[in-house]
C-alpha cells in the first residue's frame, strides 16, 4: 500500500531516491494530522447548521483526501492522475491559507459567520488553534507538492536512464539479424 514508510525490495521507487520518498510520506502523515486535527476542532465549535462551517469541514476533507490520494498517486499513477492531484491540492492550499488569514486576522467575525454555540471565549480560543492548524496544513501542502514534484522527477529519470539502455541493447540484438531485415542508418 502506499501509506508504508518501511521500503521494500518490489517498490516502484529506486533505492537511490528512497530517502526523499520517505520525507514525502512522513510529510503526508503530518499533513493529515493537521488537517484531521483541524477537522475535530472545527466540529467541537458546534456549528453544523452553518453553511460557513460546512464548507470549511468539507475544505479540511479535501486535503485528508488529496494526503491519501497522493502517497500512491506520485509513484505509481497515471500522468493525469498525478496532474488532477497536484491540481487539487494547490487549490485547497490556496484556500487554506487565505481561510488562515482570515481566522486570524478576523477570529470574532468569522465566529459569527460560523453560528457556532459556543460561548465567544471559548469559541474564540478555538478559532485560533484552527487557524494555527490552517497555517501548518497550508505550508505541509507546498512542502508536499514540493516533495512530491522530486519523487515524480526521480522516478522519471530513472525510467528514462533505463528506457535508453534498453535501447542500446536492442540495437545491438538487431545487427544479429538477417541481412533483409537490418536498416542501414
Amino acid at each position: 500500500m502506499g501509506l508504508s514508510i518501511n521500503g521494500s525490495s518490489t517498490s516502484s521507487v529506486p533505492q537511490s531516491h528512497r530517502r526523499t520518498h520517505k520525507i514525502f510520506l512522513l510529510s503526508n502523515y503530518i499533513l493529515l494530522g493537521a488537517a484531521s486535527s483541524c477537522v475535530f476542532l472545527t466540529l467541537s465549535l458546534r456549528l453544523i447548521p452553518s453553511l460557513c462551517g460546512f464548507f470549511f469541514i468539507l475544505l479540511n476533507v479535501v486535503a485528508i483526501v488529496a494526503a491519501i490520494c497522493g502517497c500512491s498517486v506520485v509513484t505509481t499513477g497515471s500522468n493525469k492522475r498525478y496532474a488532477a492531484h497536484m491540481v487539487a491540492t494547490v487549490l485547497t492550499s490556496i484556500c487554506q491559507g487565505s481561510v488562515s488569514v482570515l481566522i486570524l486576522t478576523r477570529t470574532a467575525d468569522f465566529l459569527g459567520y460560523l453560528k457556532s454555540y459556543v460561548r465567544e471565549d471559548d469559541g474564540v480560543v478555538i478559532l485560533k488553534l484552527v487557524g494555527g492548524l490552517c497555517v501548518v496544513v497550508f505550508c505541509m501542502e507546498w512542502v508536499v507538492l514540493t516533495l512530491g514534484f522530486l519523487v515524480r522527477y526521480y522516478a522519471f529519470v530513472e525510467g528514462s536512464e533505463q528506457r535508453i539502455a534498453g535501447a542500446g541493447a536492442r540495437e545491438e540484438d538487431l545487427k544479429n539479424w538477417p541481412w533483409p531485415f537490418q536498416v542501414q542508418v
